[in-house]
């Protein structure tokens, strides 16, 4: 392995392991754990390509470090989900940036994941129908293995033949890929909540419908969602060991 090959790992251990102390002190827990657990990988890796004795032990110095506050900020999750009050909330900036479903969601997608409920009144217009269509395909391409996905929303009473032929062939496109999409209509819910049946239940102030309009079909962030800018709204999650349908 080549010293530029090795430095490239360091570099990227230093940008996750700062995002990890970041989070960290934000007491965004779920999310720096996972952000610890990619950078100590790294380091691993970069250990194990040096033949220097004393960058050897520089490695194993730091990973012990970032192994012990990622074992402590596990406990301390474990016993906030044990006793129930695990509740942390990110609150999105208006403007900001990097928050795409992939982003937002990975902490939470455990390989045990493979039950879905979207409870959202508002997956009707052409670009929320999208949305649901792109966290659908995040959802496939997570590492878990998701069965069956529940979708909770209002009819679009403007446009109910253009709301129903799109999540139809969503249903089918789904079904081809062994997921099951089971649809309900209500005209009277309003919430906006995701749950999980590893636990975890995510709650967005605008549902999924918290992008903003690009500037146009050739701007920056039209194709790429982690660099779409956001409408402010904050994002509530909680644990439960016992996950209710909605």
């Amino acid at each position: 392995m080549t010293q530029n090959h090795v430095s490239g790992m360091e570099t990227s251990a230093i940008s996750v392991l700062k995002r990890a102390v970041e989070l960290d002190h934000s007491d965004r827990f779920q999310e720096s754990l996972v952000c610890y657990q990619e950078g100590i990988q790294l380091l691993i890796d970069a250990m194990k390509a040096v033949k220097d004795d004393s960058k050897r032990g520089h490695y194993r110095e730091k990973i012990k470090s970032y192994m012990d506050r990622a074992e402590q900020i596990k406990a301390h999750v474990n016993q906030l989900k044990e006793d129930g009050k695990y509740h942390e909330q990110i609150r999105i900036a208006e403007d900001a940036t990097g928050y795409s479903y992939e982003s937002l969601f990975k902490p939470y997608m455990s390989s045990l994941l493979t039950e879905v409920w979207v409870q959202d009144p508002y997956i009707r217009h052409t670009h929320q129908l999208y949305n649901f269509l792109r966290y659908c395909e995040m959802l496939l391409k997570a590492p878990c293995k998701v069965k069956k996905i529940h979708l909770f929303t209002s009819h679009d009473e403007a446009d109910s033949s253009q709301q129903s032929s799109a999540l139809a062939e969503l249903k089918e496109s789904l079904s081809a890929q062994g997921v099951t999409l089971d649809l309900q209509y209500s005209s009277t819910i309003h919430d906006r909540e995701i749950r999980f049946d590893n636990g975890w239940i995510i709650k967005i102030g605008r549902g999924l419908d918290y992008f903003k309009r690009p500037k146009g079909r050739f701007s920056i962030g039209y194709c790429d969602y982690d660099l779409r800018q956001c409408q402010e709204t904050n994002v509530d999650i909680f644990h439960t060991k016992h996950t209710k349908t909605l």
